[in-house]
């Protein structure tokens, strides 16, 4: 591997809130779970032993001992010897996350688990010949990679958001423990679809590339099932190269990474299907499969129907056909991130050939795949369903020619919150590409039971790995997938993204839609990008915004000539919709002039 590790960091928390309970127990609520384990601090001359229950969830203003799920929860008993005056408690590590297949911790680390809770059930207090301890001789220990908590903020208008945003900015925090990126603690194993999701929001609150550095680099070996996933690893790779220019990746796996975008399983039509004659053994050794006997299968979404006890599953009925749309419109912006890795590595031959197969892939789906009178894309070849996902993903991939938009968001519209926390990333960006930024925000603050508001609702200080444990009940609460809105929120509704490789240049295109106010910080490599919104009437909103000294922007913009734009006080040319800020202060007024 060509990546080194960052270093890892303890922290001590002491609780936030305690009491005693009515059964004599003592309760201690630490405010957010985090991966560690437990110290305490008594001072005794007689031995004693006590009960310690560690949690994630509540019942009842207790913590839940029967949480369902892989929520967790443990009892430890724990003797305390006279004279040693620090106990640090010995979980038992859980079977499944700590085989074979998952990431394994530092010798350094004890056993971990995710907690926020904790009682303690025992005569601690005041014990006879030993000094009375208070609340703060209970210490979580965490244990994360490194985090700069101080790197990013945001704060808006609307305290719903608020509150989602800094749950989904923990997130990141919170499962970097692993050091590589991970699904959540039921399993401890990367995914590439989880890690790309962790990945873009990890570098939206932190300019801390290393995990997924090192990510990308293990999935180069130790792949997993879905068609999909593999087609996840070229935008690892890419997001990699935008945010911080660096090429070492690129030019040491160009070659294995061709496997990756699944070139191997196209058809005479341009599309790629598992059903294709290419899907054999040699192609899952050079995807680096141990068993080549195993076959890819296309996933769409997860769950899906029937699994877990029967849930509803999450891919909105999709219909899985021979040629699958969602899988097409990913394969689309594979050729098109190789063809740019091939025109920086100076092989034009490569560059050409996969600009020809993005175009013709692209073509195939707009004129095979798109139901002109439904104004909408089907799922497949042979069906006419359109499911969110056939629509949202050739959005989010930039496969919609401008004409269709409108009709593609309006479907979208139609089917709601229709997919899982994973797949809301893809309809959060279709929806922000379409320009509808009103029902991106409705999306964002909702509060139902699908909605990122309901993970804080039932009790989560961390983003979950389904909307409700009703919709997948195996599921953790500590899943970095379920923060979207952690990379959506800057990239998407503030529009700050990397224009140019390494942030020499960058993309401004916010869409604040409602709100009032906000204000943002967005770690890069060249330093931090700060902005600050107002909506001073309903004519005049108003920009601030301060690039590091190394830094340009392309600010975009809708150019209506019903605008007039100052930057800095001058009056500018608003045809084009896009204008360059320089580094430094920035302040742009939008004013709206009423006929």
């Amino acid at each position: 591997d060509i990546t080194t590790g960052n270093w890892f960091q303890v922290e001590r928390m002491n609780p936030v809130a305690y009491r005693t309970l009515s059964d004599g127990h003592y309760f201690y609520d630490f405010g957010k779970a985090a991966f560690g384990t437990l110290e305490l601090n008594y001072e005794l001359q007689k031995e004693e032993s006590i009960t310690v229950h560690l949690g994630e969830k509540l019942l009842d203003g207790r913590i839940d001992r029967k949480p369902g799920g892989s929520i967790r929860y443990q009892q430890v008993q724990v003797k305390m010897v006279p004279g040693k005056n620090t106990f640090q408690i010995e979980l038992v590590p859980d079977k499944r996350n700590t085989n074979h297949m998952a990431v394994a911790l530092p010798d350094s680390f004890p056993v971990v688990m995710p907690f926020r809770y904790v009682e303690v059930e025992g005569n601690v207090y005041g014990s006879e010949g030993g000094k009375a301890s208070g609340p703060d001789d209970v210490v979580q220990i965490a244990y994360f990679n490194y985090f700069d908590d101080t790197t990013s903020s945001f704060s808006s208008s609307d305290s719903i958001l608020n509150q989602i945003w800094e749950m989904c900015k923990y997130s990141q925090k919170v499962t970097t423990f692993a050091g590589v990126y991970i699904d959540g603690d039921r399993e401890r194993i990367p995914y590439e679809a989880d890690a790309y999701l962790n990945q873009l929001s990890h570098y939206s609150v932190d300019k801390e590339y290393a995990i997924a550095r090192k990510t990308i680099e293990y999935f180069m070996e130790k792949p997993t099932w879905p068609t999909e996933w593999q087609l996840h690893v070229a935008l690892l790779f890419y997001q990699d190269y935008m945010y911080t220019g660096n090429t070492e990746l690129i030019e040491k796996y160009y070659e294995p990474l061709k496997h990756k975008t699944l070139m191997a399983l196209e058809m005479d039509d341009g599309f790629i299907s598992v059903e294709s004659k290419g899907h054999t053994g040699e192609l899952m050794m050079n995807l680096g499969f141990a068993d080549t006997t195993q076959r890819l299968r296309d996933i769409v979404d997860w769950p899906q129907k029937g699994g877990f006890g029967g849930v509803m599953g999450e891919d909105d009925g999709f219909v899985f056909t021979s040629v699958n749309t969602v899988v097409n419109s990913m394969y689309y912006g594979n050729m098109k991130i190789m063809a740019e890795f091939a025109k920086l590595l100076c092989k034009p031959e490569d560059e050409l050939d996969f600009e020809y197969r993005a175009a013709r892939v692209r073509k195939a789906i707009n004129e095979k795949l798109y139901d002109n009178e439904n104004g909408y894309y089907v799922d497949g070849i042979g069906t006419g369903h359109g499911s969110i996902h056939a629509n949202m993903f050739p959005l989010a991939f930039g496969v919609v020619p401008e004409a269709r938009k409108q009709k593609v968001v309006n479907h979208i519209k139609s089917r709601g919150m229709a997919c899982s926390v994973y797949a809301a990333q893809y309809l959060m960006e279709a929806v922000y590409n379409a320009g509808d930024e009103d029902y991106a925000l409705d999306l964002m603050t909702a509060t139902h039971d699908r909605s990122w508001y309901n993970m804080i609702k039932v009790g989560s200080t961390v983003s979950m790995e389904a909307w409700d444990m009703k919709y997948k009940p195996n599921s953790d609460w500590n899943h970095a997938w379920g923060a979207a809105p952690a990379n959506i929120i800057p990239r998407y509704m503030w529009g700050v993204k990397p224009f140019t490789p390494g942030y020499g240049v960058a993309e401004i295109k916010p869409q604040m839609s409602t709100l009032k106010t906000s204000s943002i910080k967005i770690p890069t490599i060249k330093g931090t990008i700060a902005g600050e919104y107002r909506m001073l009437n309903r004519n005049l909103k108003q920009f601030k915004i301060k690039l590091p000294s190394n830094m340009t922007a392309n600010f975009i913009h809708e150019g209506t000539s019903q605008q007039v734009i100052s930057l800095n006080g001058k009056t500018i040319n608003n045809t084009e919709g896009m204008f360059i800020l320089n580094p430094g202060m920035n302040v742009i007024d939008i004013r709206v002039n009423s006929f």
